[in-house]
């Protein structure tokens, strides 16, 4: 068995469902931006040290697994790869309400790179954030039809950013502002 498989060498690949689109496709920028923010979510959670921060990623990597499952589908197989709702929505919320009763909330933007694992974070939060507008375009352009993806997205990206604050106080850092 290889871990290949040379069906892309012609400058396509496959969706879930039937048929094959260029790899540049919108779609499968989506896809790998979701990919990326998944790999960064790891990077992260290998780093952090917050006791809470490795279970809540390791989760939303496995709801980024799904969404992009979603993503990845054809139009008329979307729904069988339906699993982001406002259940799981409702999940990144209640974490991120829960966090923000620990952790000060800075009255000025912040500046990355306090703790490796808040620069992780940080780092994160961006690639999320490009991924939401990856899928907003998907959703503007009717490629996808479930707006929990986008409602997902918006809200994994501000839970990354409380927890870079937590990992910050965590090991003592005060987070830097942009103004001194």
């Amino acid at each position: 068995m290889t871990f290949y498989t040379a069906k892309g060498d012609d400058g396509t690949t496959g969706l879930l469902g039937e048929g094959r689109v260029p790899k540049y496709h919108v779609r499968m920028e989506a896809v790998g931006a979701l990919d990326e923010a998944s790999a960064a979510l790891g990077l992260a959670r290998a780093q952090c040290s917050a006791a809470q921060t490795a279970p809540i990623l390791l989760e939303a990597q496995r709801d980024l697994y799904k969404l992009m499952a979603e993503v990845a589908a054809t139009p008329e197989n979307a729904e069988r790869f339906h699993f982001i709702n406002g259940a799981r929505v409702g999940w990144l919320e209640e974490q991120t309400d829960e966090l923000s009763t620990v952790v000060e909330m800075p009255k000025e933007f912040i500046l990355p790179g306090d703790t490796l694992g808040g620069a992780a974070l940080s780092m994160a939060r961006a690639i999320v954030r490009r991924a939401e507008r990856c899928v907003v375009s998907l959703f503007d352009e009717d490629e996808v039809i479930n707006p929990d993806l986008q409602r997902y997205l918006n809200r994994l990206s501000s839970l990354c950013f409380v927890l870079e604050l937590l990992e910050n106080q965590n090991a003592g850092k005060r987070t830097s502002l942009a103004k001194a």
